[in-house]
């Protein structure tokens, strides 16, 4: 048995591990990465990269810290010890999870704007920027990277920051885990996860299902999620990879927001506007991706990808004028990714060029939202398609062995194409393209083990996405520029005394043409976006990780964070010098975690 607690809800779990027919211990989770700097390599820079040589603050939590003592609920149990990450809607189903890095994101009224997702090396951020994380089985994931910064010559667009999930691999001895939790408010959950390997064939999955009541008025969700990956050694050099995912919630009631009156009245009550209006969502999605590696020869080598995405929704929003959005979702795209690791002029070097493709087509339509969610007259109907076409390259030179310079460039074309099929309004139609490039230049230098400064000048750049192009009347889209951001950043890392590694990061990231939404006059809960001129932030990351005893393991993380406007006006109102909404200035946070050697652990955080 497990203990579980949460501060809204709890739960106990138990899991029973069958191996081969007979009824065995629990399978030990797969290592976390060492406390020795050289032992870590991560794989969100898209290649294989030692942690040390990587010119930029890049975070890693491992399985243990991923699945021990968490309910698998949101995306937030594995990122809130993620220093300069800021997670919001954590027990909102309908809202979907918020995630910033270093504010890129914290604008985004439902689910993910500003930071790129990436799961299994299948993109979960559609070519206009936005994402969901409904789909993530993460009773699945084995790992979590996160680049904490622009990154844009690496992903594109929407790229303050990079969060790439790599879901568990089968072990050489199959097993199948069956574990149930249940708790306060109607709370339970059943999750089956499963793994092996035979010969060239590798396979591992997780499937689960949860409900809960909700510990506010109308909150109630319902889900299940599946993950499977398949893996083919077609030769020794090479290896196919079937990725398919997806998601089927049929009821994610949203309570609304609460002013503090009535929080101190009574703080599990409902908005009274999402009562009347029935407020809440279904989504359904599937995902099916192919990922192809081949060692071409010796310091050759190629990843190919391909995906393709289904995704329907309906959800009901507390106001009447176009209150109901329904949309069909159709993505698809692939990549193709070569690199060439060959020594020049007798330094080690590693060449890096790639290509990404997407094309996202949404069959949206609005209707107004009466009383009790009844499905009014039609406001909209249109069909939005975003295509992105990319190119990029991406160098790792070894100057010496103790300083290595890194440099990328990356050219993005992004066209936003609408076609309007509701013409009570007038036509609407229209298209755009936004083309953007994207550099970036950096350098580690090991001094030692215990000290690995590095610093980094890198590029963002992000687009509305389709619903933050719209007009609050009607449809079409609105004249607003891309936001786009500088990056300046140094810091350090490295492992003192034997079991101590630590982190520490300053950065400056200066922003043109912000983008900000503005209430819709009569649609509460709604938005339209507006360019805000300039922005500063400065901010500093620090983290410590540590392991005194065996098995005793402790994780401490600050981020200071002072985001201002620097200029900004509007309507004649100067708001120079205010801070960014969204980011607290100062989130610290701390874990322990005790593994004993018979099995038994317990995990305490805040």
């Amino acid at each position: 048995m497990s203990a579980r607690a949460k501060p809204i809800l709890g739960g106990v779990g138990a899991a029973l591990l069958l191996v081969g027919g007979p009824v065995l211990a629990q399978q030990a989770p797969a290592e976390d990465p060492g406390l020795a700097v050289d032992e870590i390599t991560v794989s969100a820079p898209r290649l294989e990269t030692p942690l040390e040589t990587f010119a930029g603050s890049i975070s890693v939590v491992g399985r243990e810290e991923a699945q021990r003592a968490r309910q698998g609920l949101s995306l937030d149990e594995q990122l809130k010890g993620v220093p300069g990450v800021f997670t919001q809607n954590r027990y909102n189903f309908a809202q979907d999870l918020r995630i910033s890095i270093r504010g890129f994101g914290a604008r985004a009224p439902f689910g993910i704007r500003g930071v790129q997702m990436v799961q299994d090396g299948i993109p979960l951020t559609l070519p206009d920027g936005s994402a969901q994380v409904d789909t993530i089985a993460l009773d699945s994931i084995s790992r979590v990277e996160v680049i904490r910064g622009p990154s844009s010559s690496l992903y594109g667009n929407a790229s303050g920051g990079v969060v790439s999930l790599t879901t568990m691999e089968g072990p050489p001895t199959p097993f199948a885990e069956v574990e149930t939790q249940f708790g306060s408010f109607g709370f339970n959950k059943q999750t089956l996860r499963f793994g092996g390997e035979s010969g060239r064939f590798n396979y591992a999955g997780a499937v689960s299902r949860m409900e809960q009541v909700g510990f506010r008025e109308h909150s109630s969700s319902e889900s299940l999620r599946y993950n499977t990956k398949l893996r083919f050694d077609l030769t020794p050099t090479s290896s196919a990879q079937l990725i398919v995912r997806g998601v089927d919630s049929p009821q994610a009631q949203d309570p609304g927001g609460l002013t503090r009156q009535q929080v101190n009245q009574d703080r599990e009550q409902a908005s009274q506007g999402n009562l009347d209006r029935n407020a809440g969502e279904e989504v359904r999605e599937q995902t099916v991706g192919l990922v192809y590696q081949n060692q071409l020869a010796e310091h050759h080598h190629l990843r190919l990808r391909g995906f393709s995405v289904f995704r329907d929704f309906n959800n009901r929003l507390p106001f009447q004028g176009g209150g109901q959005v329904e949309f069909d979702r159709t993505f698809g795209g692939g990549g193709a990714l070569y690199t060439f690791d060959h020594p020049v002029a007798g330094l080690d070097n590693r060449l890096m060029v790639g290509i990404d493709g997407g094309l996202q087509r949404d069959d949206r339509q609005r209707f107004n939202n009466l009383i009790g969610g009844v499905r009014g007259a039609k406001t909209v109907d249109q069909i939005e398609t975003v295509s992105n076409v990319a190119g990029f390259i991406r160098d790792e030179l070894s100057v010496t062995d103790r300083l290595t310079v890194t440099a990328g460039l990356r050219y993005d074309s992004i066209t936003f194409d609408l076609e309007d099929e509701f013409l009570a309004d007038g036509d609407q139609s229209g298209d755009q393209t936004l083309e953007e490039l994207s550099p970036a230049v950096g350098a580690t230098y090991r001094v030692s083990r215990a000290f690995i400064p590095f610093a980094n000048f890198s590029t963002s750049f992000e687009t509305p996405t389709t619903t933050e192009f719209q007009r609050c009347q009607g449809g079409g889209f609105r004249n607003i520029d891309p936001e786009e951001a500088d990056n300046y950043e140094v810091g350090a890392r490295g492992q003192v005394l034997q079991d101590v590694r630590y982190s520490l990061a300053y950065f400056r990231i200066e922003t043109d043409d912000e983008l900000i939404g503005q209430g819709c006059p009569n649609q509460q809960g709604r938005d339209f976006f507006v360019n805000a001129g300039e922005t500063v932030r400065d901010g500093i990351e620090a983290s410590v990780k540590a392991e005194p005893l065996r098995g005793l393991k402790t994780d401490l993380t600050y981020t200071f964070s002072d985001f201002q406007f620097d200029e900004f006006e509007r309507g004649g109102t100067a708001f120079d010098g205010n801070q960014l909404p969204g980011t607290p200035k100062h989130q610290g946070h701390i874990a322990v975690s005790y593994r004993h050697p018979v099995g038994l652990f317990t995990a305490f955080d805040g």
